[in-house]
């Protein structure tokens, strides 16, 4: 009989910082030295680089800088084997490789053999497929070595147990969108059962520009059942003590290894504190500012803020304009105050009316129009970016996937900013965020909840003046943004016509826009960022 502890150590790297990363790796090992049996310590992949690296693998110092990384694993306890993901360049090209060390030597290296080239995944761009099997031997387990995709595919899995893997281990940087959890337990259990084999599962955490990582790192048995997860969204080291004996290998489950996977709402809400935490800590931002307007969304925007930084970090302005209403101010006080933030009141009346007056000459003669509206938003945006300029913060802008989809918000005003916490967040959702969000404990007024949503720009203005429902415009969007469905296949699943009609042009016409926009959270399979690339100029009828 032989044993072996697998420490699944979920980590939230840096993307370029190898050093730093190296550090962190070691960081974690420190903990084997209290070990009472042979341990395996399993890193996400690509952990040396962080992920995605994009075109940093195309840089020629990458590879001496990870040869020297590889090499402080002398560092680490005596006898542990760590297993670690990191870019390979060799004569035959560069790999998206992992490696099993022990003692600082190399014992082992697997190349991923499946390159994923779909929605947010480029690797096709960067790195050549490998060949082997995987399999190697650790402590007498034959044990065999994959790297994220190729768990989701049919062949490495089976290639492996076909050469006499009793052991699956596989290395990953999964992106988090909703409901991605259900399918990789559902793949994992599959996987697992079909060749009779237990697999360990170690995913990234943290965020990355638009992307967010889960974690949950996993161990299922040879039966398909999942009998060890982690946590969600943190840092944490998932020890899993496996046996093997009498030609096959078996799980020591212990309940308390088991934390459940949050529900839907939760992990959401968490997806868009992490990325907005990691995206201004990563980047050297002092603090952050937005606009509040009192309504929902800068409302969700604001507590989501406060619970990724503390309130202590974060900034709201109120910005009224003669058709901001009193609800509204007392609204966005309330929410501030709640909350704990920095608030002032700044009006926009005298800006405006400058800028209307140094525009006299050129408007004269023409009616008014959605110019005068977009001039407030814009005189909004000036004010926060020179917030921003001056205190070193980062603007959030506030607009939602819905508004963002068919281009209801303003270039170079609303739009103006640094990373946009709701961009991939239907307007409906954003409803649902902010009823959990108030469970957690009082952040948004309901009556902010339960008000008609307004863009406050004309008097008595509604969303609904301008758009269909948005029950009804989230449903169109989610199929022909996320789903690709045509205009004829959403008349047939019972929208009208003229709507449907008219929410694709929206959509097609405002490219531009989104171009433009600053990048935010992806939590849907497909958001408006590196999975959605349609070019501005083009023709493409969308009626078939």
């Amino acid at each position: 009989m032989a044993q072996l502890q697998v420490v699944m150590a979920q980590v939230n790297p840096v993307v370029g910082d190898i050093d730093g990363n190296i550090a962190l790796v070691l960081e974690q090992l420190k903990t084997a030295e209290s070990a009472d049996k042979p341990s395996l310590y399993v890193f996400p992949e690509l952990v040396l680089t962080g992920y995605p690296p994009e075109d940093l693998l195309l840089r020629p110092s990458i590879k001496p800088r990870i040869e020297a990384a590889l090499a402080k694993l002398t560092q680490a306890p005596k006898d542990v084997y760590v297993l670690l993901g990191y870019p390979r360049m060799t004569e035959a090209g560069l790999f998206n490789a992992a490696g099993l060390f022990k003692n600082g030597e190399l014992l082992f290296e697997y190349h991923k053999q499946c390159l994923p080239n779909y929605r947010v995944f480029d690797e096709k761009r960067y790195f050549q497929a490998g060949q082997d099997d995987g399999l190697t031997e650790i402590e007498g387990f034959p044990v065999a070595i994959s790297i994220c995709e190729d768990i989701w595919q049919e062949t490495p899995m089976a290639k492996s147990v076909a050469a006499g893997a009793k052991l699956q281990l596989n290395l990953n940087a999964s992106p988090f969108r909703r409901e991605k959890q259900k399918d990789r337990e559902a793949l994992l259990s599959q996987r697992a059962k079909q060749h009779g084999v237990p697999i360990a599962y170690c995913n990234l955490v943290g965020g990355q520009d638009e992307l967010v990582f889960d974690g949950a790192s996993m161990a299922f048995n040879a039966e398909g059942e999942c009998v060890a997860r982690a946590a969600s969204f943190a840092e944490q080291q998932l020890a899993v003590n496996f046996v093997y004996e009498n030609g096959s290998v078996s799980v020591q489950a212990n309940s308390a290894n088991l934390a459940e996977y949050p529900d839907s709402l939760t992990i959401t809400y968490d997806a868009l504190v992490v990325g907005v935490r990691d995206y201004v800590r990563k980047n050297g931002f002092k603090g952050v500012v937005l606009g509040l307007s009192g309504g929902i969304d800068s409302a969700l925007t604001l507590a989501v803020a406060v619970d990724a930084l503390g309130a202590e970090c974060v900034e709201a302005v109120m910005m009224p304009f003669k058709y901001t209403s009193n609800m509204s101010l007392e609204d966005a006080e309330e929410e501030a105050n709640t909350l704990g933030v920095k608030y002032s009141v700044i009006s926009i009346e005298s800006i405006y009316h400058s800028f209307m007056d140094a525009l006299a000459p050129s408007f004269e003669g023409l009616d008014a129009d959605l110019t005068e509206q977009n001039l407030q938003a814009r005189a909004r945006g000036v004010l926060l970016m020179a917030i921003s300029n001056k205190k070193g913060y980062l603007v959030l802008t506030t607009g939602n996937k819905s508004e963002v989809a068919v281009g209801y918000s303003t270039l170079y005003g609303d739009m103006a900013g640094g990373f946009d916490v709701l961009k991939d967040v239907a307007k409906t959702l954003v409803y649902q965020l902010s009823s959990y969000r108030n469970t957690l404990g009082a952040a948004i007024p309901q009556r902010v909840i339960d008000r008609p949503p307004s863009a406050e720009l004309a008097p008595d203005q509604k969303d609904e003046d301008n758009l269909p429902p948005y029950d009804v415009l989230d449903e169109i969007l989610s199929l022909y943004v996320e789903q690709d469905y045509s205009e004829a296949m959403l008349v047939e699943a019972g929208f009208e016509a003229a709507t449907v009609q008219r929410v694709i042009r929206l959509v097609d016409l405002n490219e531009y826009k989104r171009r433009q926009a600053p990048i935010g959270t992806r939590i849907t399979q497909r958001g408006f960022g590196r999975d959605r690339r349609y070019p501005i100029t083009n023709r493409w009828k969308s009626g078939v």
